[in-house]
């Protein structure tokens, strides 16, 4: 499957709630957000349904994600029906990990083979002021319990001025101890996101240099997963640390993924509303071959890039997606 400009799509983001356990600053306003009705969030069915037509068209690549997916019941019945499609390759997993280490026995025998695990601060009062629950040393046992199991595991941190300026070698840290990849995301200024100041990528590169000494660059085609980031090794480290920079290195030109909401809508890009509403034709008696075709269609017009760095100079952008990050499953 391939959109206007030639990218090949093969990577599916699947959100599968939009319900949360946690209150991430960045992530979720105060007083949270109206929760999508039940009857109008996928069905563990339709879901399945949508990937294996996915599937057939070339998608390679699952991942869960949310709100938080482990909230979601009996989502192991998704992971096992989709690791039974052909051609589906790697079946990924994007959670907080609070409640990951009671669940991943299950979720390693369904098929899942890669866990992220969000993760902005190993101090858990930091934690607790993020996040507004105290489960700092539950996700760090979770992580622990991850890379012992031997599927790959990453953290997630997004650098911000507020929150953890001052935490991210620490972060680093566990990539140090651990058989674990830690990722530093930048900040992008979508819902509560405009309201805070990340931390671009050369600025915690040099924090992480000047903690851990010469930070060496991955060669050149070293592919450590699916995604855009960048990564580097340091002296004395089990893993790798990487950075996804959406803002200071656009790598829109190489994207490579599609999103499909928890109520059902096909999103091209982070930033805007394009796509298709796919919930209409699943429950109204379209063929597989129907949705295909809404699909190839509304893939002819994914965005070729995003324009966040305009939207957080300009304050909005025609077009672009109002809802928080909890409710698009970024």
């Amino acid at each position: 499957m391939q959109d206007h400009f030639g990218r090949r799509i093969d990577y599916l983001r699947i959100s599968v709630t939009d319900k949360c356990n946690l209150r991430c600053k960045y992530c979720m306003p105060p007083g949270g957000v109206e929760l999508i009705p039940h009857e109008e969030v996928l069905s563990l069915e339709e879901l399945a349904r949508v990937t294996g037509i996915m599937a057939g068209l070339g998608i390679r690549n699952v991942r869960f994600t949310g709100g938080e997916p482990l909230v979601r019941k009996n989502l192991v019945r998704l992971i096992e029906a989709v690791h039974e499609m052909e051609g589906i390759q790697e079946i990924a997993l994007t959670t907080n990990g609070v409640l990951l280490e009671e669940q991943l026995p299950a979720l390693l025998q369904a098929g899942l083979t890669a866990v992220n695990i969000s993760l902005d601060t190993i101090n858990p009062r930091i934690f607790q002021e993020i996040t507004g629950v105290d489960a700092c040393e539950k996700v760090l046992s979770a992580i622990e319990k991850s890379a012992a199991s031997g599927i790959r595991t990453k953290i997630n941190c997004v650098p911000c001025r507020e929150w953890n300026e001052g935490e991210l070698a620490e972060v680093a840290g566990l990539a140090r101890q651990l058989p674990v990849d830690v990722r530093f995301i930048e900040l992008m200024p979508v819902g509560c996101g405009r309201q805070f100041h990340g931390i671009p990528t050369g600025e915690v590169l040099e924090r992480l240099a000047a903690r851990y000494g010469t930070a060496r660059p991955l060669a050149d085609g070293v592919k450590r997963g699916n995604g855009p980031a960048q990564y580097y090794e340091f002296d004395d480290f089990i893993g790798k640390i990487g950075f996804i920079s959406p803002m200071s290195h656009k790598f829109c030109g190489e994207c490579n993924r599609i999103r499909l909401t928890a109520e059902g809508r096909l999103k091209l890009c982070l930033q805007y509303n394009t796509g298709v509403e796919l919930k209409p034709l699943l429950r109204h008696g379209a063929s597989d071959e129907e949705i295909r075709a809404a699909v190839l269609e509304a893939v002819e017009q994914k965005p070729m890039h995003h324009d966040f760095e305009q939207t957080a100079e300009a304050g909005s952008a025609q077009d672009s997606d109002s809802r928080k990050m909890v409710q698009i499953g970024g």
